[in-house]
């Protein structure tokens, strides 16, 4: 069963297309990640589907209501948390909470067992105004206000940017729980790496959907070898390498480079010609890809697609 069905929505600011004809559909109960860089059109969707921003062209439906036409019904089961910190930074943690409450006219008591996991991390600072939080606590505070009126889906945008690597770890271990309690969480991310927590993602560049698929489909639907190039100081060969007619792509990837071989080149060519220009250390290993890596192959091609 669809729980959220998009078709052939445009959103555009000024002479900027935000978003351009996006058709996509999650399923009820899924964890599905919307995966893109920062301008790509992720925030659009996510406040077009929380009835925040009304879209040019198509429509959308949250748990089959229409998001222009029934949104004050939506608003009464969606779950929202912004980008942007936006809760009171002056009341504390649980004034906080208690607030957020009393707008869905529900209680901490009646939905705790949906927080309490979550709620654990931020008793000891209850009674500390939000604003004084650290970032990863006032993350679990305002995942904590999405949850309290238990929504029937949950909209979660760029939630773990800014935040250090243990408090995104803990947050993807939360929504884990959450997907067990029925509820359906649609997370945006820029994080490709966070791409493999969710059962299926969508993969957006300028306000296109290039691909729909599960992680692994993704990574299995690259179309050419992929290997990781390691050199000393690589970054000053740069503009040797791009002198190689026999390299098809090559992107920087920390401390080495990735890269795939036009027909008829391949690692022992790409060896010599280095040797030619005094590179005596090369080292070239065959690699998996990950979603990055199928991510920047799709940008050069930029085919959209829908799912």
């Amino acid at each position: 069963m669809d729980m959220i069905n998009i078709v052939g929505v445009s959103k555009a600011y000024a002479q900027v297309k935000a978003i351009q004809s996006v058709s996509l559909t999650v399923n009820k109960g899924e964890l599905f990640g919307l995966i893109g860089p920062d301008g790509a059109g992720k925030t659009t969707l996510f406040r077009i589907l929380t009835t925040l921003l009304l879209p040019d062209t198509g429509y959308a439906t949250v748990a089959g209501h229409n998001t222009v036409n029934d949104y004050k019904k939506l608003r009464r089961i969606l779950g929202y948390m912004p980008g942007k910190f936006s809760l009171y930074q002056d009341l504390s943690v649980e004034e906080n909470l208690n607030f957020f409450a009393k707008i869905f006219k529900t209680s901490i008591q009646q939905n705790y067992y949906l927080i309490k996991d979550i709620y654990q991390f931020l008793e000891p600072f209850k009674d500390r105004p939000a604003g004084k939080l650290s970032g990863g606590m006032k993350q679990k505070l305002a995942l904590c206000c999405a949850l309290i009126h238990k929504p029937v889906v949950l909209f979660l945008d760029e939630p773990t940017t800014g935040v250090d690597a243990v408090s995104r770890k803990e947050f993807w271990d939360m929504l884990g729980g959450l997907k067990k309690e029925g509820i359906t969480i649609f997370v945006s991310t820029p994080y490709m790496d966070e791409a493999s927590l969710c059962e299926r993602i969508a993969l957006i560049q300028d306000g296109h959907i290039m691909k729909v698929d599960t992680p692994q489909g993704i990574r299995s639907s690259y179309p050419m070898e992929l290997y990781a190039l390691h050199l000393e100081g690589i970054a000053s060969l740069l503009p040797q390498l791009r002198l190689f007619d026999g390299l098809h792509s090559m992107f920087s990837f920390g401390q080495s480079l990735h890269i795939t071989f036009k027909p008829g080149s391949d690692a022992s060519k790409l060896t010599h010609y280095l040797h030619s220009i005094g590179q005596s250390t090369v080292q070239i290993d065959r690699i998996e890809p990950q979603i990055e890596d199928c991510f920047m192959e799709m940008m050069q091609h930029n085919t959209p697609a829908n799912g």
